[in-house]
């Protein structure tokens, strides 16, 4: 049996960290196991507190907020696993999620990344995430598959390729991050699982979903569905992505589309909403890119 490490992030959620945690003791049977948890920068050191609750759950406190890729790269350094789930910690277990993503990494060793199918936990009969469609390079979009579509199993014989893992719940094989390496820590928050499914594709493996797999999310529990952070990383790093992954005649007809299309029209759409904080940060997030390169990692984000 492989065994998996599950790896979690807590960020100020100490009370959404421990359901995340109860979950997985109450609905997982699959074994070997280790469990993982980061607490990145919290207010309040929680940790003393788990230590005292939980025997057999390996904790990690970094200072700072490293940000979602940072705060996983501490304990994906540390795992031991076969196998490495990265699950959010506003998530919850379903039986037979681990025996299912398992059963298909084992079957096919080119599979070096898979997400369950992800429910909306408040809505647990409409789906959140069933795959995602390619990225269209030129325009820096793609589509979330079954989004806000009632679940009635129309997606669970779709077990296969798909365009990239759900950052909110993916299993990746160690052999593939050793030779992709770590998830890329620039991007701070968003598009930082699709630039990682993009290297590990590139070292050779494929990127799976397997819908017969479930798994709970608490939607923007962390961030905040309209929250300025959100705005600022989605814009800023939506065009760092094509920087570091599209060709470069790809790269020019996105940076037309950009300027000409989605500029004009998210700025009119915000100030006709009154939303100027919005505003303000979708241009930040474009005046990050004209300034830095696209290995920095300077961040940039400056909240109303």
């Amino acid at each position: 049996m492989k065994k998996v490490s599950i790896i979690t992030v807590n960020f100020n959620q100490a009370a959404v960290t421990e359901e995340f945690i109860n979950s997985v003791e109450i609905n997982n049977s699959y074994f070997p196991i280790e469990i993982i948890v980061v607490d990145n920068g919290s207010d309040h050191d929680p940790i003393p507190r788990w230590n005292d609750r939980y025997n057999d759950i390996r904790f990690i406190r970094s200072k700072l907020n490293l940000g979602f890729a940072g705060g996983n790269n501490l304990a994906l350094k540390a795992a031991t696993g076969d196998y490495l789930f990265l699950v959010n910690n506003d998530t919850e277990f379903t039986p037979g999620l681990i025996e299912n993503l398992v059963a298909v990494l084992d079957s096919n060793p080119k599979i070096g990344a898979i997400s369950p199918k992800i429910l909306y936990f408040d809505k647990p009969d409409i789906i959140q995430y069933a795959g995602f469609t390619g990225m269209n390079m030129n325009t820096g979009r793609n589509r979330c598959i079954g989004q806000m579509e009632q679940d009635l199993g129309q997606y669970d014989k779709a077990t296969g390729q798909t365009g990239f893992v759900h950052g909110a719940a993916m299993m990746i094989r160690k052999e593939a991050i050793n030779k992709a390496g770590l998830m890329p820590e620039l991007f701070f928050l968003y598009y930082e699982e699709m630039d990682w499914c993009e290297k590990i594709r590139k070292v050779g493996f494929e990127i799976w979903i397997e819908p017969k797999a479930r798994i709970y999310h608490k939607e923007s529990m962390s961030v905040g569905k309209n929250s300025l952070l959100k705005e600022y990383f989605m814009c800023r790093n939506r065009i760092l992505f094509i920087r570091r992954n599209a060709p470069w005649f790809s790269r020019i007809i996105f940076y037309f589309h950009l300027l000409f299309l989605v500029t004009p029209r998210n700025l009119f759409s915000y100030i006709l909403k009154g939303s100027i904080g919005h505003a303000r940060q979708f241009l930040r997030g474009i005046w990050w890119n004209l300034r830095h390169s696209k290995e920095s990692t300077v961040l940039g984000y400056e909240g109303d």
